[in-house]
């Protein structure tokens, strides 16, 4: 079978990856010479500790699929660091303890620590804070150079072409199967087509699904020069028990009652989550933001706040700054979907809005549509 990937980001690569990996042949296009959204605007987190429980199996499947991948293509950057969510008060410290008693704290790898385990598991960590959720299964890959070093595997295997620079019009159906017609005119055919256009919510994407329920998120985030130590673990602080569903409880009921979030934090729906880069430096963030229009320039409160967050868990003062960006994701809003996936005809479906978990989801998602398209 030949299938037609339309996006080379994250969830275009999974799915063009799976399909290799049946044996089928791929020809993945791209409008522009690299993926330059949220596939490469991210921690390259693979966080299986924040997960819903309808989420839980795809995040635990993908995060083996990406270490599987890792021993074919090192270049991807895969490691099994885990993470430390850093809790700075007793009603964080409260939220984890319940979620320590639950079923699946095994399954997500939990433990809690006391500040002397932390420090022992992590020592570049010797800030304030009262105990540490550590996750062992958290992981981390390479979001920069992990989609290359996929493309430069498949390549290898003569059934895989990267076309760079072409920008999908149109795709059509016949008896004979599917074809799409780029923006310089040129027709490639195929069997299959799977659209994973991203934050591109128009256009083709539009044609397609007419209305759909997916929205988008903006996100602010920054990169340091080199630490100067390493950092054994990624780290978030108790903001994030906020955001990830799996904390959801009385607890966290509680914990929002009476412990407001820092005024810029809130209005920014932020967390600190910070994740070391190969050659040293930090990946920082992040902020959420819903409501469009976005604007085209970063604000620097949230930047500010992200700074005095991790000086106060590191100890110390960060490395200097050296790059800020802002992002946008495109998000499934069906609560019971971890991505929104339709076939609006015979041999074309689209895959989309995985809501900032594309690192972490990509690879089961890939295999999912996989299946769903008996390659």
């Amino acid at each position: 079978m030949r299938v037609i990937v339309i996006g080379g980001g994250i969830l275009g690569t999974a799915h063009a990856w799976a399909a290799i990996e049946r044996g089928q042949h791929v020809v993945q296009l791209e409008r522009e010479a690299e993926a330059r959204g949220a596939t490469v605007r991210n921690f390259g987190l693979v966080w299986v500790s924040g997960r819903s429980t309808i989420e839980l199996r795809a995040a635990q499947r993908s995060r083996d699929l990406w270490h599987g991948i890792a021993k074919s293509v090192p270049g991807i950057g895969f490691r099994a660091i885990g993470s430390l969510t850093l809790l700075r008060t007793q009603e964080e410290v409260a939220v984890a303890e319940e979620v320590m008693t639950r079923s699946d704290a095994d399954e997500r790898g939990f433990s809690l620590l006391e500040p002397g385990a932390v420090l022992r598991l992590n020592p570049a960590l010797r800030g304030k804070f009262l105990a540490g959720l550590h996750c062992a299964r958290d992981a981390a890959v390479e979001s920069r150079v992990a989609l290359p070093a996929l493309r430069l595997h498949m390549k290898k295997t003569g059934r895989y072409t990267f076309v760079a620079n072409r920008e999908a019009r149109a795709i059509d159906t016949a008896s004979e199967g599917v074809s799409v017609r780029v923006d310089d005119g040129e027709v490639y055919r195929g069997d299959a087509v799977v659209m994973c256009a991203g934050a591109a919510h128009g256009g083709l994407t539009r044609e397609l699904l007419g209305n759909f329920p997916v929205r988008r998120v903006r996100l602010q985030m920054m990169q340091t020069a080199p630490l100067g130590e390493e950092l054994t673990t990624a780290i978030a602080d108790g903001d994030s028990l906020r955001y990830y569903p799996a904390f959801a409880g009385e607890a966290l009921d509680a914990l929002n009652a009476v412990q407001l979030q820092e005024p810029t934090a809130a209005d920014r729906k932020m967390q600190l989550l910070c994740v070391q880069r190969l050659h040293g430096g930090l990946t920082i963030g992040d902020t959420h933001e819903y409501t469009e229009p976005f604007a085209f320039d970063v604000d620097e409160a949230p930047y500010r706040h992200l700074i005095s967050a991790a000086e106060e868990l590191l100890g110390h003062k960060l490395p200097p700054v050296v790059r800020r960006w802002a992002g946008v994701y495109s998000q499934c809003t069906d609560p019971n979907q971890i991505v929104y996936r339709h076939q609006p005809a015979p041999g074309i479906w689209v895959v989309t809005g995985p809501g900032g978990r594309g690192m972490t989801l990509g690879p089961a998602i890939g295999e999912d549509t996989a299946d769903l398209m008996n390659l």
